[in-house]
């Protein structure tokens, strides 16, 4: 069975460098991809049922618009290289979810783009890879 590696991507830069890192290591080891694009999404438990409805009909947009646009071409990429790839679309918090998604997946690395810039709110709450090196199971490669 071919190791997997996650690749949280979001269409930035820095997680376009940290794909290319990801498609150079799979091909070097026979390895997979499981691109995830994690969307923030926090959970109101006071809601009116229209509410909800309409939240429902937005997070279906932002899903659908995050393949598009986002997970489509990567997948193109990853594919054109010659290595099999998945890719997934989850909402929640984005270090927690990936670390679920290591788990479900039998992962074996994460691999994570960073940009460098260091704002006063990550060093006040965190950056997501701050926080997934802290809790993953599994070796992270930040890419810068």
């Amino acid at each position: 069975m071919a190791e997997k590696f996650v690749v949280g991507f979001d269409g930035s830069d820095a997680a376009k460098r940290a794909l290319d890192f990801a498609i150079q290591r799979a091909q070097v080891t026979g390895g997979a991809l499981v691109l995830a694009h994690v969307l923030e999404w926090s959970p109101y438990s006071f809601l009116t049922p229209t509410e909800i409805e309409e939240r429902h009909a937005r997070r279906k947009e932002e899903m659908a618009r995050a393949e598009r646009a986002i997970l489509t071409p990567a997948r193109e990429q990853v594919t054109a290289a010659g290595v099999p790839v998945e890719a997934v679309i989850k909402y929640g918090h984005v270090a927690e979810t990936l670390v679920k998604l290591v788990k479900a997946e039998s992962a074996v690395q994460i691999i994570l783009g960073r940009d460098g810039n260091s704002s006063f709110g990550s060093r006040v709450f965190g950056s997501v890879a701050g926080s997934l090196v802290q809790i993953s199971p599994v070796p992270c490669t930040i890419v810068p």
